[in-house]
């Protein structure tokens, strides 16, 4: 029977898997081969691995809830209750010896992310949100005035939104850019306050299930500027398809940067 919510025995269990995973993440972190996936991504050995023992996991932990994941099944399960997966949040940061990568974990109850988890091993940290329960990161509460008191005006973007500073080459960029290189840390870096917002061109599910919870429980209003994974209907392959989006600490930066995510969208 599927519950809305985890019991507190399966959120230590869950914790319990991540803290494995991270620890052989760390062990093969600068240390391990990198291959090619048709996409043009990267994948290593320890994200095939991590995704594996992920998935076994999550059926101990939630037996009868199935798992999306980016390396795994990318087609939306149709129990009430998934999970969506990314192992290693980062691959080219990983392979390439950058300490910035996250294991993305999130549990999904009638098409929203309901428990979420976000580790980031080399910084040691880890953030949980629950939904209507609020969001923490090392077991600390995050709150709208953590994330507000630092203003440092930054913007983060994608690779691949970045050209969006060519769609308006008369006007100022209304940001200093970040690159992270992770998706979902981009997302998060606005709930933390170290961005003022950021654009991401194609993210797919996996890239942004975690960070969309972690920004609603924040207050942080999203814009999906195409699809909206809200609406992800059973069965349906999401390999190859992204969900433009635009998040930001208030809705008047909302407001400030919505021309250019819209000119990202219509580029």
């Amino acid at each position: 029977m599927v519950t809305s919510a985890l019991s507190p025995d399966q959120l230590s269990a869950v914790h319990e898997l991540i803290d494995r995973i991270r620890e052989r993440q760390l062990q093969d972190f600068g240390r391990i081969a990198s291959d090619v996936k048709p996409d043009g991504t990267l994948i290593t050995e320890c994200d095939r691995w991590s995704d594996q023992q992920i998935v076994s996991g999550i059926a101990s932990i939630a037996p009868g809830e199935g798992v999306l994941s980016e390396e795994g099944k990318t087609t939306v399960p149709s129990s009430r209750a998934y999970w969506v997966v990314d192992p290693l949040d980062g691959t080219t940061n990983f392979a390439a010896g950058i300490p910035f990568w996250a294991i993305s974990i999130a549990r999904f109850v009638d098409g929203r992310p309901s428990e979420v988890f976000l580790d980031v091993p080399a910084l040691n940290q880890r953030f949980v949100a629950l939904r209507g329960r609020g969001a923490t990161r090392n077991d600390e509460p995050l709150t709208p005035e953590t994330r507000s008191s630092p203003n440092s005006g930054c913007v983060s973007l994608c690779s691949r939104s970045i050209r969006v500073l060519q769609s308006k080459p008369d006007q100022p960029f209304p940001g200093k850019i970040r690159l992270f290189g992770v998706a979902s840390l981009n997302l998060v870096s606005v709930a933390l306050g170290q961005t003022v917002a950021a654009l991401e061109a194609t993210p797919k599910i996996w890239d942004l299930a975690a960070a969309w919870l972690v920004l609603d429980e924040l207050g942080c209003p999203i814009r999906w500027l195409d699809a909206d994974p809200a609406q992800l209907q059973p069965g349906q392959d999401v390999s190859q398809e992204g969900f433009p989006m635009l998040a930001a600490a208030s809705w008047a930066r909302l407001a400030k940067l919505l021309p250019w995510g819209e000119a990202l969208v219509q580029g």
